[in-house]
């Protein structure tokens, strides 16, 4: 139901917060399913953080804009995660980053298959 990219990408960005390798685990996938707008704003947000990281405030704020406006395009729960309250954490992120506040963003898992598809990786 789920490829496995999309699992790891979702351990990866949630639990490693490593957005570098969120990246290159969600573009293949992104490249093999005909470039989907969904995986582009996942892989969007992703690298956002990564700007983020590093400095580069305005590569963040660009490549989070472009990632709401892909994520827009779907419905409130998509592949199994909250899109909304993504969209929602995206847009204050920023923001909150820049005040010192925010917390990392998370991908919010409503689908419990996924949920444990996830968890699965944590165990050694």
């Amino acid at each position: 139901m789920y490829e496995r990219q999309y699992i790891t990408f979702l351990y990866s960005f949630n639990e490693l917060r490593d957005y570098y390798e969120c990246h290159d685990l969600l573009e293949d996938l992104w490249l093999e399913e005909g470039r989907e707008p969904f995986y582009q704003g996942l892989l969007q947000v992703a690298v956002s953080c990564y700007h983020l990281e590093n400095g580069n405030i305005a590569g963040a704020r660009k490549l989070m804009d472009l990632a709401i406006k892909k994520l827009f395009l779907y419905p409130s729960i998509w592949m199994g995660i909250d899109v909304n309250k993504l969209i929602h954490d995206g847009k204050s992120y920023l923001p909150m980053y820049l005040e010192k506040r925010a917390e990392p963003i998370t991908i919010y898992i409503c689908d419990q298959t996924l949920f444990q598809l996830v968890e699965q990786i944590k165990l050694p």
